[in-house]
């Protein structure tokens, strides 16, 4: 007897656009931001020229991270959608060909010549571009290039991580603003990747390990530079 009850999966795939430009937003507002408020500390600035500092680089870098992501976005958008272009003319030109090379694409996921040739035709009936485009092109629509929604999810969430540091600097007391900047950061830190994990559904360990290593590490070397020079780096 057939089971009537429908399977279904939870997969993420759909969430890849962006989740990658939110992680990376949040994470280079931390990292940016807290490296940018311990080197000005390091360098004896006043707290009152530490928090305009912080606030400056949290809007700043909000912007650059909006620009820099629908800019990046769009240029694979474009790259998308003239490969699409290219192959809707030729399926104007030379269907058959066409036709041939998707068999050929299936023939060698392994179906059989004549089931991949039947295949190709049921596919390319219902939607040809679509057919090429997914299987030949690697293009859908789940993973297709979005750049406004990169850009907004990137910008916010820089806006998210920088603000975090930079409570801290306002609030924390001078005496302890070094050493507490760079304990709650790597929290911040550890917590994004705690986040990033449970809405990709990866490993959450793996995920914290590689956020806090890697902030730890850029913060160290800000903080240094600054120390060692005196300055605003």
């Amino acid at each position: 007897m057939t089971s009537s009850r429908h399977h279904r999966e939870r997969h993420r795939t759909d969430r890849v656009g962006w989740l990658r430009a939110a992680v990376l937003g949040a994470n280079d507002g931390i990292v940016s931001t807290a490296s940018l408020l311990m080197g000005v500390a390091a360098a004896s600035v006043s707290h009152s020229g530490l928090v305009m500092t912080g606030v400056a680089g949290l809007v700043a870098g909000a912007m650059s991270m909006a620009a820099g992501e629908y800019v990046s976005v769009h240029s694979q958008a474009d790259t998308e959608n003239a490969d699409l272009a290219r192959e809707r003319d030729e399926l104007v030109v030379n269907p058959v060909a066409e036709a041939q090379e998707l068999t050929a694409l299936y023939v060698a996921r392994g179906l059989d010549p004549g089931l991949a040739q039947q295949v190709a035709e049921q596919l390319m009936k219902h939607d040809a571009l679509g057919a090429h485009a997914r299987d030949e092109l690697g293009i859908s629509q789940a993973l297709s290039a979005r750049p406004v929604q990169a850009a907004l999810s990137s910008a916010a969430s820089f806006a998210i991580g920088a603000a975090m540091p930079l409570a801290v600097a306002v609030w924390m007391p001078a005496a302890n603003l070094f050493v507490g900047l760079a304990a709650m950061s790597m929290v911040f830190l550890a917590l994004l990747g705690a986040i990033a994990a449970w809405i990709g559904g990866t490993p959450v360990v793996v995920s914290v390990w590689r956020v806090t290593l890697w902030g730890a590490l850029a913060m160290a070397i800000t903080a240094g530079v600054g120390a060692i020079f005196k300055t605003v780096v």
